[in-house]
C-alpha cells in the first residue's frame, strides 16, 4: 500500500461543448473500487439516454481501470487516465458523459474533448493528501482517562472515538513513524495498565 496519496476533497464537475456534442465530466473521491462502481452506476442511470459514459478510476491499493465505453480504442479512457497519473491522483473516479451532437470528431477531437472536460472539472477540485496511519484501541481504567486523553491531545495524536463500558476504550490514529514511541508513552503514562491493540491501517487526512 502507498504510504500517502493525493485525492480530491469532494465531487466536482465540468462541461464542454465540442461540435454540438456535450461532454459532462463528474469526478468523485472514492475509498475503494466498490464505491467507484456504485457512483458509476448512478451516473449511468442519470444519463441513461447518453451515447457514452466513459470512466476511469485509480485506487491507492494499485488497481486502476479505464473504459472507452464504445468510443474508438484509446480516444477516451486512457487519455483521462494519463491526466490522473500525471497529477498523481488516487482514490478517484472520473465519469465523462457524452451526448452525441451528430458530428464526428475524429480521433484527435475525441481525445481533446475527453481530456478538456476532465481538466475543466479538475480546475474546481481542492486537493488533499491522505497518509497511511495506524488506528489503535487503548483500553484503560477510568482513573487514567483524563491523563491519557490529555497526553494524546497535547502530542497531536488524533482521538477518533471513545467507548465507555467496564473500562474506557480510546481509539487513536497515529502516524506509522511515531507508532513505537506512542506505544511506549501510553504504557508509561498508564503505569502499564493500558491494553494496546492495533485495530487497522487506514488513510487519514
Amino acid at each position: 500500500m502507498l504510504e500517502k496519496y493525493t485525492t480530491i476533497e469532494e465531487k466536482v464537475n465540468g462541461e464542454i461543448i465540442e461540435k454540438k456534442s456535450k461532454f459532462i465530466a463528474n469526478i468523485f473521491p472514492v475509498e475503494n473500487e466498490e464505491e467507484a462502481l456504485k457512483y458509476l452506476e448512478e451516473v449511468r442511470k442519470l444519463h441513461r439516454d447518453a451515447r457514452h459514459n466513459v470512466f476511469v478510476y485509480r485506487i491507492a491499493n494499485g488497481s486502476e481501470r479505464a473504459s472507452d465505453d464504445g468510443e474508438p480504442s484509446g480516444t477516451a479512457g486512457v487519455p483521462i487516465l494519463d491526466i490522473l497519473r500525471g497529477m498523481k491522483l488516487q482514490n478517484i473516479l472520473v465519469v465523462v458523459t457524452r451526448y452525441f451532437g451528430g458530428i464526428l470528431l475524429g480521433t484527435g477531437g475525441l481525445v481533446r474533448a475527453y481530456t478538456d472536460s476532465t481538466k475543466e472539472a479538475l480546475k474546481l477540485a481542492k486537493l488533499k493528501e491522505k497518509v497511511l496511519k495506524i488506528e489503535y484501541k487503548i483500553e484503560i481504567p477510568y482513573s487514567y482517562y483524563d491523563k491519557i486523553s490529555h497526553f494524546c491531545r497535547t502530542n497531536n495524536y488524533q482521538i477518533v472515538n471513545s467507548d465507555y463500558s467496564d473500562a474506557v476504550s480510546i481509539f487513536v490514529v497515529v502516524e506509522r513513524e511515531r507508532a513505537q514511541d506512542f506505544e511506549t508513552k501510553i504504557t508509561e503514562n498508564s503505569d502499564r495498565n493500558a491494553i494496546i491493540k492495533i485495530e487497522r491501517d487506514s488513510y487519514y487526512a
